[in-house]
């Protein structure tokens, strides 16, 4: 380091010989017998030795004098050469006062030294030129001290002993360490594997309702029988959601397939109906972890209904495969070890499935499970009202809904259930689609993949006769899975009627809902067999409580058993059904209403409704309005369409109750009230007149409905100028008829460049004719046939691509004259990007390695902002002559600057992570840019950047790295631009 660099010039040939002088002679070796070696040993005065303390003065003194004689402008005014030279003596007198060793003064290097010095010194009490003068000598004197300290014989021996006595520490510390960390041998892998292949087959399969196959297979494969549904979430829903990379995080508000969820957040709160693919989704999850054993991930299937079936603690880490066959045969430690590493997927299924008053110990427990192991991949389920809208926020998750079957998800299950299905008439699949296509109250049940199969079995076992109403629906699926399974068999067995079978299933129904469960032990439901059987003697042809159980476990398909010593129904939903019959039966509207808070009484009570007679459904109304709460009256309303008969007062009574709810007071309320039917399109706000917010609630009550009359009304928010109105209109596209929504909605809207999400082929087929070019988001799930089609149709403002493996070239957009914004993410069959050239783009944000894409860009003349990560060299000289960017985000492996300081009007600046100046033309080119706001460097540019850089407006300097910056750099960095807050870039963009 140049002295010159302190403010002081002076040749070292002056300093070093004033400075040696301070040291007596060295010794040899290496220092050892005085321990520790500080560097007081080594002065010249301790012991009296060759300098006392006017020798020092003088030493100081001249110092002083040197300093003053040397050539340029005079830093201490006339007067006050004495008190420097007096302040100089006693900071140099205090090197007998440091701790340290030479080795560590060294390591702290000269400025850190010189203040551990200036700080083991007197204040020197200057006047502030006088005071700076001294703290640039001190500066200067430390530098030459410590290449004095480097120049001894003796330096040299004792960093090697140093260096001996870290490296046996460090190997100590190491040889600790690894004895306190768990092996994770080869056991921990052996049994890994075994356990990922039980969970491929032990989740592998699925149970569809009303179909069995053939001989020696009672199951269905889960790749054959799974049709991937899609999630929602509102704007502004879900907790903590990350914005760093754009392309990993999930938006405010957004539509993706349910099966990529977890690929967006690691914590996700998934809402859904009965039966609406919940569980079926978590099977999907776990059997795609256990068969990609490459990608290190390991799933764990946590079914809350199991683990708390009899009020038991939640399970720690270890009890995580209690009730499995593998149970006890892990290695010890090995689910912590795959937690603590990061490498689980939690699936919790069914935080409603648990009594309401057990669900808060359910959410401390994965809290704790959370701050104990964070870094893994969780999904809870959940009914949708089961628990509030924020209930995990807490703990950063973010909620979503499962969607309801679209009509290419019905045509889908449906075609996939008739190939499956043994013996079944090619027309019966062509009558059932045609149905569903043409009956709007078929379709509504249709969307709900339990209710989806009910109607493939009824329909096969009725020959084309399907029941009109949910009511029906399940009444005639009882009675199909208590008689059918048997007699197709041929099987010889007593003959016992449905009705005796329904009043021993809806007991252990109403069992289970009055305790808030979902199952049961054996030994219960035997139990409360054996107490009813003298009031249904029919059944007893069948033998006694054991023999009774056994046929509903075996033979109706009703009742299954998760573990050997459990039951439950094999869905929720008839569980409900049966309770509701129960509860009528023993008079029971009283408790049945006295619920009406409980989300687990819901469907109880609207199935009561469904079943009871006129007198029953107008006290059960009655009583939920005079409740006179929210969730009551809204409960009272969505009955009325089970209600066949009722009094037309008492139902005039229900609307007007319900009126006082409107418009909703938020999206879940919205939500709630829409489930309740197509009726409700009646009572919301109209179009014509609705603010922005009650716009907003209409639109989620109408898209809840299911019904094809949602579209006319849907259609009247079209010409609304909000866009918040127009992304929620476009998010409920996949629940209607593509077609038809896209003619009456979607076509007519004038896009956010961002609004408009394609998902499917058949998404992409409906769109023909736009008011105005639209924005389009393309994913992963749509074909490059559908995709290219669409664009020779239809011109765009903007799009963006993601994910889309099998794309290989972009002719479709060469004649797209409109386009301005282009995104482009992972697609890595891409190799051709000519048609590109010479379009009108102002936005591009390209994720790819095609060769020829730094030409393309050059062809764009009115580029305006640009976002590159390409693993080749990017160069400024390369834009475009009218290219005036404004924003320029860079990931490349070189990054050269020439040129770049003519786009004046730059405020943002990126040069990724590896840019390194090449010259201090770099810093020239930067400093060019005067409008400037924001740059984003590696924090090793810094000490160049502020020594060089000159940029008066920039406000945000972000840096990639995670190193606390230096005192004294900060101190320059806050004087070469005061006005700049410093900000760690990962901090900004992941937190």
């Amino acid at each position: 380091m140049d002295a010159s660099v302190l403010g002081i010039r002076l040749a070292s040939g002056v300093v070093s010989p004033l400075v040696r002088k301070l040291f007596r002679q060295e010794g040899a070796g290496a220092g050892l017998v005085d321990r520790p070696h500080r560097i007081s040993s080594y002065l010249a005065w301790r012991e009296k030795r060759g300098l006392d303390a006017a020798d020092l003065r003088k030493l100081a003194d001249r110092l002083v004098e040197e300093a003053l004689a040397a050539p340029g402008e005079q830093p201490l005014p006339p007067g006050e050469e004495a008190g420097v030279s007096a302040a100089l003596a006693a900071t140099l007198h205090a090197l007998g006062d440091l701790a340290l060793s030479d080795v560590e003064a060294v390591r702290l290097g000269p400025q850190a030294f010189a203040r551990r010095l200036r700080a083991a010194a007197p204040h020197p009490g200057l006047s502030r030129d006088a005071e700076l003068f001294h703290a640039r000598l001190v500066d200067l004197a430390c530098l030459h001290i410590l290449n004095f300290f480097t120049q001894r014989s003796t330096f040299v021996a004792a960093t090697l002993v140093e260096q001996s006595r870290l490296h046996a520490e460090t190997i100590a510390k190491v040889d600790e360490l690894l004895t306190r960390v768990p092996r994770q041998d080869g056991r921990d892998a052996a049994f890994e594997a075994r356990y990922l292949d039980y969970l491929a087959r032990r989740h592998g399969t699925l149970t569809i309702f009303g179909l069995d196959l053939a001989p020696g297979s009672s199951r269905w494969p889960l790749d054959t029988a799974y049709v991937s549904l899609e999630v929602s979430a509102a704007r502004g829903a879900g907790g903590g959601t990350r914005t760093g990379d754009r392309e990993g995080a999930l938006p405010s508000a957004y539509s993706l397939p349910a099966d990529r969820l977890l690929a967006g957040h690691h914590r996700v709160l998934l809402r859904g109906e009965a039966g609406s693919g919940k569980t079926t989704l978590i099977q999907w999850l776990a059997v795609s972890a256990a068969r990609n054993p490459g990608a290190g991930t390991v799933p764990f299937v946590l079914p809350l209904r199991t683990l708390t079936r009899h009020g038991e603690r939640l399970p720690a880490p270890r009890d995580f495969l209690a009730g499995s066959p593998l149970a006890g045969e892990a290695p010890g430690g090995w689910e912590g070890r795959v937690l603590r590493d990061g490498r689980a997927l939690l699936l919790v299924d069914g935080i409603d499935e648990i009594p309401e008053a057990e669900r808060d110990r359910a959410r401390d427990w994965l809290a704790d499970l959370i701050t104990a192991c964070p870094g893994n991949r969780w999904l809870v389920t959940s009914r949708p009202t089961a628990v509030r809208q924020d209930w995990l926020a807490a703990v950063d998750f973010s909620e979503v809904t499962l969607t309801p079957m679209n009509p290419a998800n019905v045509r889908a299950f449906i075609e996939r259930w008739h190939a499956a299905a043994d013996h079944t008439p090619p027309e019966y699949r062509e009558q059932l689609l045609d149905s569903v296509a043409k009956k709007p109250d078929l379709a509504r049940l249709a969307t709900n993949p339990l209710l989806c199969g009910m109607i493939c079995a009824l329909h096969r076992e009725r020959r084309g006769f399907l029941p009109s109403g949910r009511k029906e629906l399940y009444a005639a699926a009882l009675s199909m899975l208590l008689h059918r399974r048997d007699r197709e068999r041929g099987l010889r067995l007593p003959d016992l009627a449905e009705e005796p079978q329904l009043q021993l299933l809806q007991r252990l129904a109403y069992w289970l809902i009055r305790n808030g469960r979902t199952e049961m032990d054996r030994s219960r439901a035997e139990a409360l067999i054996e107490d009813a059987l003298p009031a249904v003697p029919a059944a007893g042809v069948l033998g006694g409580a054991p023999a009774v159980f056994a046929h509903f476990l075996e033979r109706t398909g009703l009742l299954r058993a998760p573990t050997e010593d459990t039951v439950e129904f094999v869905h929720r939903t008839f569980q409900d059904f049966l309770g509701a019959r129960a509860a009528l039966d023993e008079g029971g509207v009283g408790e049945l209403t006295g619920h009406a808070e409980d989300d687990q009484w819901e469907d109880v009570i609207r199935m009561a409704v469904a079943q009871g007679r006129p007198r029953d459904r107008a006290e059960i109304i009655r009583a939920l309005l005079a409740r006179n709460s929210n969730r009551s009256v809204l409960l009272a309303y969505a009955s009325l369409q089970y209600a066949t008969e009722l009094d037309p007062a008492l139902r005039a009574e229900a609307e007007a109750a319900v009126r006082h709810l409107l418009p909703p007071r938020s999206i879940e309320e919205a939500k709630e009230l829409g489930r309740t039917g197509p009726l409700v399109l009646e009572l919301l706000a109209d179009p014509a007149t609705a603010s922005e917010e009650d716009a907003l609630m209409a639109v989620a009550a109408a898209g809840e409905t299911l019904s094809e009359l949602a579209i006319p009304y849907l259609a009247g928010f079209r010409n609304k100028p909000s866009p918040a109105v127009h992304h929620a209109l476009v998010s409920l596209w996949g629940r209607f008829d593509a077609r038809k929504y896209a003619r009456e909605v979607i076509e007519h809207l004038r896009h956010d460049p961002h609004a408009l999400q394609i998902l499917s082929d058949s998404q992409a087929d409906a769109l023909h004719t736009f008011a105005h070019p639209p924005g389009l988001i393309v994913r992963d799930t749509v074909s490059a046939r559908a995709l290219s089609a669409l664009c020779s149709r239809v011109q765009v403002v903007s799009l963006a691509l993601f994910h889309l493996g099998e794309l290989s070239d972009l002719e479709f957009l060469r004649e797209q004259a409109s386009i301005e914004v282009l995104e482009i993410l992972r697609c890595p069959g891409l190799a051709d990007v000519t048609a590109l050239y010479g379009l009108p783009m102002r936005v591009a944000r390209l994720r790819m390695s095609v060769p020829g894409l730094h030409e393309v860009i050059a062809s764009w003349p009115r580029l305006r902002s640009l976002e590159l990560y390409s693993p080749y060299p990017w160069s400024a000289c390369g834009l475009a002559p009218g290219a005036e960017l404004e924003s320029l985000v860079l990931d490349t492996p070189a990054v050269h600057l020439e040129g770049l300081g003519r786009h004046s009007g730059l405020r943002i600046l990126n040069l990724g992570h590896r840019w390194r100046p090449s010259d201090p033309a770099d810093w020239a080119e930067l400093s060019r840019l005067d409008q400037l706001e924001e740059l984003a460097v590696s924090d090793e540019v810094l000490s160049d950047l502020v020594e060089h850089l000159r940029l008066p407006s920039l406000r945000t300097l972000r840096l990639y790295g995670d190193e606390v910056l230096a005192p004294d750099l900060e101190e320059r960095l806050a004087q070469r631009l005061p006005e700049t807050d410093v900000e760690s870039f990962y901090q900004v963009y992941e937190q």
